[in-house]
C-alpha cells in the first residue's frame, strides 16, 4: 500500500503512536541491543497506561496540584500594539519549576515507578529538564542523576543548586562539547551499564522510539490546553501558534492543539546563533541533513564525512545538534513551517517582553517571540499565540554579563 501525504498527516492529526516508531521516513530505534528489550516493553507499558484511566486520573492530579495546570492565556496588549498584532502567550513559564519540562518529567517520573525502576537518569542543557526531572523523582521518591555539560553548568549555575537542592545528583560532563550533546551521551551511556535497574527519563522529542511519542504525549496538555482557551474565551482560534525549537519539545505540545485546525499556520523558531554564515547556529530544520543521533533517524548538524557540527546558541536550551523526528515530517508535509532567529533578535524580543508587559522570558521563549515579532510584520493585524516555554531567572547571569553567551 502506498503511504501518501494525506495519509501521514492524518496519522499526526490523530495523534496514533507511530508504527515502527516511524514519522515517515524520520525516528525508529538505533540503538544497542541491549535497549531493544527494554524499549519495547517502555512502549507497551507507555501505551497501556496512557490509555488507562486511572494513570491518566493519576496524571491530571498531579498536574493540578504539583504543577499548577492549567497554565494562563495572557492577552500581552503593549506587544500587540508595538508590533502590530493581537498577541497572546501560553504561560508555561508558570508551571512548577518554571517551564514546560514538568509536564513531561511528572508523566514519565509515574511510568518509571510503574516499571519498578531502581532510579532515574537524565540529561539536561539549560537546566530545566533537570529541575524537572529532580522535582518529578523527588516527589514519587526515587533517586536521580542529571548529566549536565560542564559549559552549561556555568551558564547555568542557579539551575545547577536547584537540582542539587532538589535531592539529585549532578554529574558534570567534561568531555566532548560539554553541553546538551554531551550530557545526553553520557546519560545513554549509564542507561546502557543498568538497563533493567535504571529509567531513562528523556527531556525532549528526541532519541529512540518511544520518547519522541510519549514526549509529545505528556507535551501535548499546552495546546490542547490553550486552544480550549481560546474557545471558552469565545475568541476566534489564533492564526499562527509560535514556539522555539531546540529538540522541540513545548513546540511539539503547542502545535498538538492546533494541527487540525488548517486555518491556524504553525510555526517552529529556531536558533540562528551570531548570524553570521559560517558562525555555528543550531538551525538543525533549517540547515540540517538526514542522520542518525542518539538512537534516531532525523535531520541534524553534520559535516560531509558525518561527523556532527559544533553548535552555538545563547539559548542554552536550543544548543542541539539534532531535532525531533516529528518536526521533520511535520516540516516535509508543510504542515509547519520552521524559521530562526539570531542571538541579538532573542536577546531584542526579551527585553520588549519584560519591559513592556512584565514578564521575563527564558532565552529560549525569546526565540518564539523574535519569530513571533517578524511574524507580525508581515502579517498587519493577525493574532498569535507564543508558546512561553519558560521564565528567564535562569538566564540571569547571562543577560548581566557575568557569565559569557559563548
Amino acid at each position: 500500500m502506498t503511504v501518501t501525504n494525506s495519509t501521514l498527516l492524518d496519522e499526526l492529526v490523530e495523534g496514533r503512536p507511530p508504527v515502527d516508531g516511524r514519522f515517515g521516513p524520520y525516528g525508529g530505534r538505533y540503538v544497542p541491543e541491549t535497549l531493544m528489550e527494554i524499549l519495547q516493553r517502555l512502549e507497551t507499558r507507555a501505551i497501556e497506561l496512557l490509555a488507562d484511566p486511572k494513570f491518566r486520573s493519576e496524571l491530571e492530579a498531579e498536574q493540578r496540584e504539583f504543577i499548577g495546570r492549567p497554565t494562563p492565556l495572557t492577552r500581552a496588549p503593549a506587544l500587540g500594539e508595538r508590533w502590530g498584532a493581537e498577541v497572546f502567550l501560553k504561560r508555561e513559564d508558570l508551571c512548577h519549576t518554571g517551564a514546560h519540562k514538568i509536564n513531561n518529567a511528572i508523566g514519565q517520573a509515574l511510568i518509571a515507578r510503574r516499571l519498578g525502576a531502581d532510579r532515574i537518569v537524565a540529561e539536561t542543557g539549560a537546566g530545566q529538564h533537570g529541575v524537572a526531572t529532580a522535582a518529578a523523582a523527588a516527589r514519587i521518591g526515587l533517586p536521580c542523576t542529571i548529566y549536565m555539560g560542564a559549559v552549561d553548568a556555568r551558564r547555568q549555575k542557579p539551575n545547577l543548586e536547584r537540582m542539587r537542592l532538589l535531592g539529585a545528583d549532578v554529574v558534570l560532563v567534561e568531555a566532548g562539547d560539554q553541553t546538551l550533546r554531551a550530557a545526553i551521551d553520557e546519560a545513554f551511556r549509564a542507561w546502557v551499564a543498568d538497563p533493567e535497574g535504571t529509567y531513562y527519563l528523556l527531556g525532549s522529542v528526541v532519541g529512540p522510539h518511544p520518547y519522541p511519542w510519549m514526549v509529545r504525549e505528556f507535551q501535548s496538555v499546552i495546546g490542547i490546553e490553550a486552544r480550549a482557551q481560546f474557545v471558552e474565551s469565545g475568541l476566534e482560534l489564533p492564526d499562527v501558534a509560535v514556539a522555539c525549537v531546540g529538540g522541540g519539545s513545548n513546540a511539539i505540545g503547542l502545535f498538538r492543539g492546533f494541527i487540525g485546525d488548517p486555518g491556524v499556520e504553525l510555526l517552529g523558531i529556531e536558533a540562528a546563533g551570531h548570524g553570521g554564515q559560517d558562525d555555528p547556529h543550531s538551525a538543525t530544520l533549517g540547515f540540517g541533513s538526514t542522520g542518525v543521533l542518539h538512537g534516531a533517524m532525523t535531520p541534524l548538524l553534520q559535516d560531509e564525512h558525518g561527523q556532527v557540527l559544533d553548535t552555538h546558541s545563547v539559548a542554552p536550551g536550543l544548543d542541539y545538534p539534532g531535532v525531533g523526528p516529528e518536526h521533520a515530517l511535520l516540516r516535509d508535509l508543510g504542515r509547519a513551517r520552521y524559521e530562526s532567529a539570531t542571538d541579538d533578535q532573542a536577546l531584542e524580543a526579551l527585553d520588549e517582553c519584560s519591559s513592556l508587559e512584565g514578564i521575563l522570558p527564558a532565552l529560549e521563549s525569546s526565540h518564539a517571540l523574535a519569530g513571533a515579532k517578524r511574524w507580525a510584520s508581515e502579517h498587519s493585524d493577525g493574532r498569535i499565540v507564543v508558546g512561553l516555554s519558560g521564565r528567564g531567572d535562569k538566564d540571569i547571569q547571562l543577560l548581566t554579563g557575568e557569565v559569557s553567551h559563548g
